[in-house]
């Protein structure tokens, strides 16, 4: 079987918000992850209350912390941006810890997938991060001469809003690193028939 495909880009930004009341995050030049994500970021931790994402579990019971760090696409936010009718959409915006560039169709990468940072730091892809309308507002916010940007954003965002994480190893993670991104093996499945 032939190895899995491998793909390259760069971390144009690094972000963190230690802000319990907001989910806006500022920009940092580096960060050190450890298995409870960023230190002091609002989603860091093992664990994390369950809520409208998983719905098959009470709401507020504690699960494992697959939404440690939230990564974005420049090119993906460049199109959404474009929807919207403005000039641009930051990454700090949505709450997201990392934009890269360079990785066709972030949104898009399996879960399972892989990337690698320079000083060891490995993150594993839990999925996609579904638009809601808090980015949304946040947006609006920055434009109020565009009309109902808060709700316009979660259809102008849909598989282009990027991924969510967790820290598979610890390390360090710098702005104008290079990232490599390891797909897992495709997989087929298929229920038995009865």
């Amino acid at each position: 079987m032939p190895p899995s495909p491998q793909l390259f880009g760069r971390a144009v930004r690094v972000l963190v918000c230690t802000e319990k009341k907001t989910f806006v995050t500022r920009e940092l030049a580096e960060v050190r992850v450890t298995f409870e994500g960023i230190d002091g970021d609002r989603h860091a931790g093992h664990t994390r209350p369950a809520d409208v994402r998983t719905p098959w579990y009470p709401k507020g019971t504690p699960i494992r912390n697959t939404r440690q760090l939230s990564l974005v696409s420049t090119e993906e936010l460049a199109v959404v941006a474009q929807t919207l009718g403005i000039p641009k959409v930051l990454a700090s915006w949505l709450g997201a810890n990392l934009e890269l560039v360079g990785i066709p169709r972030l949104t898009f990468l399996p879960p399972g997938s892989r990337i690698f940072f320079p000083e060891d730091a490995v993150l594993a892809v839990e999925g996609e991060n579904e638009p809601c309308i808090g980015p949304g507002k946040v947006i609006g916010e920055h434009h109020p001469d565009k009309e109902k940007l808060a709700s316009r954003f979660v259809k102008a965002a849909w598989e282009k809003r990027g991924l969510v994480a967790w820290v598979d190893r610890p390390g360090v993670i710098r702005a104008g690193d290079e990232v490599r991104v390891m797909l897992p093996k495709p997989v087929t499945y298929v229920l038995p028939e009865r």
